[in-house]
């Protein structure tokens, strides 16, 4: 197929007005950088199935100024025996009054299907190519449309009502461990394992532990329904004695546990004591509590499910 030299990614995202504040920070997690525009471009090559908000990504092989531009590149592809599917994505960063509607859309498709050599096919394509507008400037190259593998998981075993839901679990996992290569990652109070389960499935080493045998056990039942592979321990965080990159800490509170101020304050000091890097989930302000634990927070967001609205810290 098309090679590029210069690898450049275009990914688009979709998220309701609860989400924004979460969505933007797992942004920032992977991009560095986040935007209300809901299309971000980046030398990151993220798989989009990864996140609860991508909706799909292009992966660069041609860009110009204009669409003439693009035609013109085209002509170089050559699909052989391969059918193939052109999409121009709807999100694209152009404000009113020039804005691409769906016609345009199409027609536009149209014109780039007629120039590839190749046979079209707009229900099975061997290959998919997308087409997105980014700052005035075109791109076309491989498309690639995100599948909702958290959707997958919300139907677990075991489940408690104050768990998080799995597209915030998700998204905190990859706010965690933006780039799984080579990193150790630890959820000493993994409770039912929600972030575990979304971890495990990304690829992520992530181990789990929590103090309750109980919900220990539901935790290794989630995850082995799923035909994941994880380890979970039963043990307070004081008994954790590796080293981690990072940890996750859903501060306990549930039917089962509930973290006193004091029992709050030894988790993160016995965070410090093993991770280097901390995401804490908390329905209590606890900014005093981090500093003192010996963190400093450099990112922080909010998540909302019914009654409660969680915060999410990053700490180092």
């Amino acid at each position: 197929m098309i090679e590029h030299n210069d690898p450049a990614y275009i990914y688009t995202y979709a998220y309701s007005k609860e989400e924004r504040s979460l969505c933007h920070m797992e942004m920032r997690s992977f991009f560095g950088k986040a935007t209300d525009d809901n299309i971000i471009k980046s030398t990151e090559n993220i798989d989009p199935s990864r996140s609860p908000f991508i909706r799909e990504r292009i992966e660069v092989v041609y860009e110009g100024e204009t669409l003439q531009d693009i035609l013109d590149q085209v002509t170089e592809i050559k699909m052989g025996d391969q059918t193939f599917k052109v999409i121009f994505s709807k999100i694209n960063d152009l404000k009113t009054p020039h804005t691409i509607e769906y016609q345009e859309r199409r027609e536009i498709e149209r014109a780039v299907g007629w120039i590839v050599e190749g046979e079209a096919d707009v229900h099975h394509p061997d290959h998919i190519f997308g087409m997105a507008i980014v700052g005035n400037r075109w791109y076309f190259g491989h498309y690639r449309k995100s599948e909702a593998v958290w959707l997958q998981h919300t139907k677990k075993p075991r489940e408690y009502s104050t768990a998080l839901s799995t597209r915030v679990a998700r998204a905190v996992a990859n706010i965690a461990v933006p780039d799984p290569h080579g990193v150790k990652s630890i959820d000493p109070c993994c409770g039912i394992g929600t972030v575990l389960v979304e971890a495990l499935s990304m690829g992520i080493n992530m181990e789990g532990r929590d103090i309750n045998p109980l919900v220990v056990q539901g935790s290794r039942e989630n995850i082995e329904h799923f035909h994941l592979q994880g380890t979970v321990e039963v043990g307070p965080i004081s008994e954790v004695m590796d080293s981690y990159d990072v940890a996750v800490i859903d501060m306990p509170y549930n039917l089962y546990t509930h973290a006193t101020p004091e029992d709050q304050l030894a988790i993160l000091k016995h965070a410090r004591r093993f991770a280097k890097k901390v995401v804490v989930i908390t329905i209590e302000t606890m900014d005093n509590m981090v500093k003192e634990a010996g963190f400093r927070i450099t990112d922080r967001c909010e998540t909302q499910k019914g009654y409660f609205t969680r915060e999410i810290l990053v700490c180092e």
